[in-house]
């Protein structure tokens, strides 16, 4: 038996029909609103995109030019026997500024302005710390040949006390190639081997960017060197992984500024005209 509707009960479907039409009909104009809305947006992205790219590139030489901060004056070198104006002098004939590792005055001798190891001594340290630096250094091996590989005119050369830049006699002397002269010790050879006859004078220019650490003292940036050895660049922005260790891999403690080294391993290498340019 069907069951006839009152007026009340029509009406009601009839709304209903009406509202569910009208639903229908508002999402999908909504929807396709929404769509065209979105390919519109998109369409304009694309064209600020295309519009930057273009815009970007400045048509105004002085745009690209740098006014912010001058470079500081400094006197230029006129002979390899020359100092920079701003260096900090570490050895020359009248300044030794150079300690024992415990603040009391170094046992090494010193004459006419060159230093040279008094073996048993000790490692000596500079009075001043550094971080980035340019470090001018000049170095002899003895005249007299004794030993061989790491056993002849060893010393090194220790950047904030941490990280060896090897000193040996390599002329007509083998050894391990990351402990020649001019190596990050233990860690990088060097790219040629650009040593003096034995007893004859090198130099050592080497431009040194210090680690870097975070607030927690991890490490986040490496030290790095460049080593130019007898005028040849011999380590070109070499990456210094950590500590130079004799025996295990390098360990990365956070540390700031700290003063050079120079090493007492037990031959008497002798060194000349030391300065330091901070950076």
């Amino acid at each position: 038996m069907i069951k006839k509707l009152n007026r009340n009960e029509c009406k009601i479907k009839y709304n209903f029909k009406i509202f569910s039409f009208n639903f229908v009909k508002i999402i999908k104009y909504k929807t396709g609103k929404m769509l065209k809305l979105i390919i519109t947006l998109k369409i304009v992205l694309i064209f600020n995109i295309l519009l930057n790219s273009q815009s970007s590139e400045p048509v105004d030489p002085k745009s690209t030019e740098d006014w912010s901060s001058a470079p500081r004056l400094i006197n230029g070198l006129k002979s390899a026997n020359d100092v920079p104006s701003d260096a900090v002098i570490l050895l020359n004939k009248d300044k030794m500024n150079w300690l024992k590792k415990d603040g009391s005055a170094s046992e090494w001798d010193f004459d006419n302005g060159i230093l040279t190891v008094k073996p048993g001594a000790g490692d000596i340290i500079s009075k001043y710390a550094f971080e980035d630096c340019h470090l001018h250094l000049e170095w002899r091996s003895p005249i007299l040949i004794k030993g061989e590989g790491q056993g002849r005119g060893n010393s090194g050369i220790f950047l904030q006390s941490r990280y060896e830049i090897q000193i040996l006699d390599c002329f007509n002397n083998e050894t391990y190639y990351n402990g020649q002269a001019a190596s990050v010790y233990k860690q990088h050879p060097p790219l040629f081997n650009a040593c003096s006859k034995t007893g004859e004078w090198n130099t050592y220019d080497i431009i040194y960017k210090a680690p870097v650490f975070d607030m927690v003292g991890n490490k986040i940036a490496s030290a790095r060197a460049t080593v130019i050895h007898n005028g040849i660049v011999v380590q070109n922005n070499t990456e210094i992984f950590g500590t130079t260790e004799y025996i295990g891999y390098p360990k990365n403690i956070f540390h700031g500024g700290a003063p050079l080294i120079l090493q007492d391993h037990g031959d008497l290498v002798s060194f000349r005209n030391i300065w330091v340019r901070r950076l």
